[in-house]
């Protein structure tokens, strides 16, 4: 998309959908396609947004042709924020309610899919990547040695600051990644998993949104002090 393009559909705003000749479009509300800020570079890409989505920040990349992006509706509180990049064949979901402190960046690429389930919190300085955005190779067989893999988070899921998750993390309802950690496989539903690779420390737990010191009552000590949400479960296996 050149500048000029970019300047056009800004003006467009009234309408709830563009398209350009090479088969990209934005399927957005009137609302919000001119606050939109997406980039086409291949062809037969589709940006969708959810008529109650509630944008802060987001910019979404098409590196490459035939992929997808769809972003949710917003949820009671918060909204999103992110620089989004799609490679080739690529697909991003973030599901409703999905909200970001600050913005986040999220890449997939090589016919990869990211999936943000519904109701996930991300904190300040937190990255996706379905790929490592350079290739590796085994020097002997020539062979490429990090192939780009999906990410799969589920519902409610909080990621802490700078949480960083990579291709291949797989992250079930309702649990916790800690401060810095890295994710690079699997972590179950409702539990807490820190570190670099992530790994579990503490199983059968639920966390909810309101804020320790923003939000009332201003002490929290047990389930009766907050109202509780539907991911309260025990951790699987």
């Amino acid at each position: 998309m050149t500048a000029a393009t970019a300047v056009e559909m800004r003006a467009s705003a009234s309408l709830a959908e563009w398209r350009d000749d090479r088969g990209n479009r934005v399927l957005a509300p009137a609302g919000l396609l001119g606050a939109l800020a997406p980039m086409f570079k291949g062809r037969d890409c589709t940006l969708e947004v959810d008529a109650g989505a509630r944008l802060a920040n987001v910019a979404v990349e098409f590196r490459g042709s035939n992929a997808h992006c769809r972003i949710g509706a917003a949820g009671p509180v918060g909204s999103f924020s992110a620089l989004i990049r799609l490679g080739e064949d690529s697909r991003v979901e973030v599901g409703a309610g999905v909200t970001t402190t600050t913005r986040a960046f999220l890449s997939a690429s090589e016919g990869t899919r990211l999936v943000l389930g519904e109701d996930c919190m991300l904190a300040s300085e937190v990255q996706l990547r379905t790929d490592d955005a350079h290739p590796i190779f085994d020097v002997h067989t020539g062979l490429r040695i990090n192939p780009a893999e999906d990410i799969v988070i589920g519902a409610h899921v909080w990621l802490a600051y700078g949480v960083r998750c990579l291709g291949g993390a797989r992250i079930g309802d309702g649990s916790v990644i800690g401060m810095g950690s890295i994710v690079t496989g699997r972590i179950p539903n409702n539990c807490i998993a820190v570190g670099s690779p992530a790994r579990m420390v503490r199983r059968d737990v639920a966390w909810e949104r309101p804020h320790l010191a923003i939000d009332p009552p201003a002490y929290k000590p047990d389930a009766a002090s907050v109202r509780r949400s539907a991911y309260w479960h025990p951790t699987r296996d």
